[in-house]
């Protein structure tokens, strides 16, 4: 395994760090790709409602100014839904041992199926308070989410954090961490798949590739919920084909049960993350039928009208 295994690159998870007064301060490559992905999808926000021939009738659902106004709500939700789902999906036990630690985010813990929940429920709380059509605002912010999972997947893997499982794959890597060096039923050091770079590459580049075609070649904005529920559905999808790959949280590995699956009945098994994709997967697909049905129904209406 390793003689084929490529060694982690000489990446700092900082990019500069500095003490002033006796106070350490250092600015992370993570907080970078949170910060810059919150611009991009601000920018792409209001590139979308600036163009109202995306839109049903030619009438874009937000102003710039309610979009800023709402990015504010947004970025609530995901720090509050993103500690929130880790303490409450992955280590559940440990924090109801040490609520004290539920804050201190900075110590890392954020899960992405909770910061999504943080985010449905700022931004429906948002619009309804707005008087905005909420499934229309619902495709805006769908469509603007993959460049921040793009790079904040490529932070974790310059953090060399939530690498993946053992793998001897010829780009296979050794991450610095000595827990990751080690593997069950592996002598010496152990590679592992680059999982964070397979996520980067499906729910950023691929899954965000096909949602900007359809925004801004296909008229997808024009049916609403296909933008939003073809979101759900390929991040689902996206999550649950790497969880293949992907080393689970270590609370979920016994000796047991290696592969760490959260879920099992009889000789079948899910890992946590497979099992909150599922419904990701099933409500996205529902969304983007029924977003499908409603346009054919509409052009009928209006065929039989004419």
């Amino acid at each position: 395994m390793i003689a084929a295994a490529l060694q982690f690159p000489d990446l700092s998870p900082e990019l500069l760090s500095f003490e002033i007064g006796g106070f350490a301060f250092a600015l992370r490559w993570y907080a970078l790709a949170y910060i810059a992905g919150i611009l991009i999808a601000w920018r792409l926000g209001v590139a979308a409602v600036r163009r109202p021939q995306l839109w049903p009738g030619d009438s874009p659902p937000m102003t710039d100014r309610q979009i800023e106004d709402m990015l504010t709500w947004i970025i609530l939700g995901v720090i509050l839904g993103g500690r929130l789902g880790f303490v409450l999906f992955y280590q559940p036990g440990y924090y109801l041992t040490h609520p004290g630690e539920i804050l201190r985010i900075w110590q890392g813990g954020m899960a992405f199926h909770g910061g999504l929940l943080g985010v449905i429920v700022a931004a429906w709380l948002y619009t309804r308070r707005q008087g905005i059509a909420q499934m229309q605002a619902a495709d805006l912010i769908a469509c603007t989410v993959p460049p921040g999972l793009l790079l904040g997947r490529l932070a974790n893997f310059v953090n060399g954090e939530l690498w993946g499982r053992a793998s001897d794959a010829p780009w296979a890597v050794i991450f610095p961490d000595p827990r990751a060096q080690i593997c069950d039923g592996v002598a010496g050091v152990c590679a592992r798949h680059p999982s964070q770079l397979y996520e980067a590459g499906l729910e950023g580049l691929l899954l965000g590739g096909l949602l900007l075609v359809m925004v801004w070649r296909r008229g997808a904005l024009k049916k609403p919920g296909l933008v939003c529920g073809t979101f759900f559905a390929g991040y689902g999808m996206a999550r649950f084909i790497v969880e293949f790959f992907r080393q689970p949280d270590p609370q979920f590995i016994t000796p047991g049960n290696p592969l760490g699956l959260a879920w099992q009945v009889g000789g079948w098994g899910l890992t946590q993350g497979q099992a909150l994709s599922l419904p990701m997967i099933a409500f996205g697909l529902w969304l983007a039928l029924r977003a499908q049905r409603r346009a054919r129904a509409g052009d009928a209406g209006r065929k039989a009208g004419a």
